[in-house]
């Protein structure tokens, strides 16, 4: 065997190997979740009189929500002299005058609450946070973007658990209004539930740090301050203030049993584009707060933790090498025979989707009594997170590379359980470039499965099916969403993914 080719099999080897150890991470997070499953957050003491609330709105560009997300925070149960509603509007079409009327007429029924529009959208979502904070009467803030509907009782569930002075912020789970859409959403509510149920419940509960998602949750006023205030200098404002503050020595709370539903993306683009901002900003957010994580005085099971979770999003480049690799792997160890192959491969592969499949199990079945029939759709989670990897690794790329993007939001359509026409709709997203690269990886994968099939070697052939079925499915639905949108558009004025 020539030596690169002794290199290639290594380097392939090796980043499967690293594969693993962050499917082993999500072992470890299942581990925890149930090793401190009695740990339950209560409220330390009590307030003496409920404390200001200011409610902020983020909103860009929002006309199909904005006004349901307005009066479903203003008939939450709280007391009216003691809440404070701000939408922060930077929209540049007819959202802002649906929110002026709303806000209008609630105003006049006697709710504190006010519009805030800003002509230049200067630092995006955390720009519009600080600017609110800066003129916010509250002693806490709560945050919801416009997918979101909070239940009545939100504030008077979270709000106590600020009697500790200890307590910088409070999260909630994310509920999906529209989870049974189609299969996109499906599987996407599955990565979230595995994510607020697993991670979430697994890192509070053992005394880790986590972070504000950045919706559904309340902070302390003076914990934003502490922490330096919202910035912008990453894709992630929520993640980083959310580490610069636990770094301050702030502790955070996390509620599962507190629900808060909102709208999955329906589109692939939309999807896309929002795993683009966050796998870019997280890296982004390891790149400002690692070194001074790591300096810090904290455990180093905390920091060790701290510092992978802000890491995990490399796997989407090592996924990608791995689909690229996988091929020549296979040609250059045939005459190894299928035996040693298999001895070799066979506990990575299984170690890793068995793994990751363990953790998505447990998220279903901690929530929800039809578990059994929801984890049927698991080969589909396996398939579309490789689909997703080229796209996310991109973001990843452009935060080392230090390649600066606007923040692009994520769409929004009144898209209720199945029902929803999005395509006719002025938001949809027209194209997304890695679609092509994306189809072209699928077809790459399909070569060497009929290469597999060809040669006798059965053994790889169903996870490069796995994997090339999520590529097809990504780039395919990209191009085709795209289209279908372009042809259906209401009015020539579709938003494109210019992020993408």
């Amino acid at each position: 065997m020539a030596w690169w080719q002794s290199v290639l099999l290594a380097s392939y080897s090796l980043v499967f190997a690293l594969l693993l150890l962050v499917s082993l991470h999500r072992h470890l997070m299942v581990h925890l979740y149930y090793k401190h499953r009695r740990v339950r957050p209560v409220p330390r003491g009590a307030f003496g009189e409920w404390p200001v609330v200011t409610v902020q709105l983020p909103v860009f560009n929002e006309r199909y929500v904005v006004e349901r997300l307005i009066r479903t925070v203003a008939k939450m149960d709280y007391p009216r002299d003691r809440l404070e509603i701000q939408v922060l509007d930077d929209s540049t079409d007819e959202t802002t005058a649906i929110a002026a009327q709303c806000v209008d007429e609630l105003r006049h029924s006697g709710l504190d609450i006010a519009l805030i529009h800003r002509n230049a959208r200067t630092g995006y979502k955390a720009g519009a946070l600080a600017e609110g904070v800066r003129v916010a009467r509250g002693e806490f803030i709560a945050i919801f973007d416009a997918d979101f509907l909070p239940p009545p009782d939100f504030l008077t569930r979270t709000i106590p658990h600020f009697a500790d002075s200890k307590v910088g912020m409070v999260q909630t789970r994310w509920g999906h209004l529209n989870r049974d859409y189609s299969l996109l959403t499906r599987v996407q509510a599955i990565y979230l539930d595995g994510h607020f149920v697993m991670e979430h419940g697994a890192r509070s509960r053992s005394g880790l740090f986590f972070n504000f998602n950045g919706t559904a949750g309340v902070w302390r006023r003076t914990c934003i301050d502490d922490a330096g205030g919202w910035q912008h200098d990453t894709l992630t404002e929520d993640l980083d203030l959310s580490y610069r503050a636990q770094l301050a020595g702030w502790r955070f709370v996390y509620l599962a049993d507190a629900v808060t539903p909102a709208e999955i993306p329906v589109e692939v683009n939309a999807w896309k584009s929002q795993q683009f901002r966050w796998a870019k900003g997280s890296v982004q957010t390891a790149k400002k707060n690692l070194r001074t994580l790591l300096k810090s005085g904290l455990p180093w099971r905390v920091k060790g933790e701290a510092a992978f979770h802000l890491l995990t999003n490399f796997s989407y480049l090592l996924m990608v090498m791995v689909s690229v690799l996988i091929f020549p792997a296979i040609v250059l160890r045939e005459d190894l025979g299928w035996l040693r192959v298999i001895a070799i491969d066979f506990p990575l592969f299984v170690g890793a989707t068995g793994v990751i499949s363990r953790y998505y199990i447990h998220s279903q079945r901690e929530i929800y009594s039809d578990w059994k029939t929801r984890i049927l759709y698991l080969p589909c989670v396996l398939a579309l997170g490789m689909g997703i990897s080229l796209n996310n690794a991109r973001g990843v790329f452009q935060a080392l590379r230090g390649h600066e993007t606007a923040f692009h939001r994520t769409p929004k359509y009144r898209v209720v359980g199945r029902a929803g026409n999005w395509w006719r709709e002025n938001y949809a997203m027209k194209k997304n470039m890695t679609a092509f690269l994306e189809i072209g990886l699928g077809f790459y994968l399909l070569i060497a499965v009929a290469y597999s099939i060809g040669r006798g070697l059965y053994f790889p052939v169903p996870f490069l099916i796995l994997f090339a079925s999520g590529f097809f499915y990504i780039g395919g639905m990209s191009l085709f969403q795209g289209i279908w949108a372009r042809m259906h558009a209401q009015t020539p004025e579709i938003e494109v993914a210019a992020a993408n």
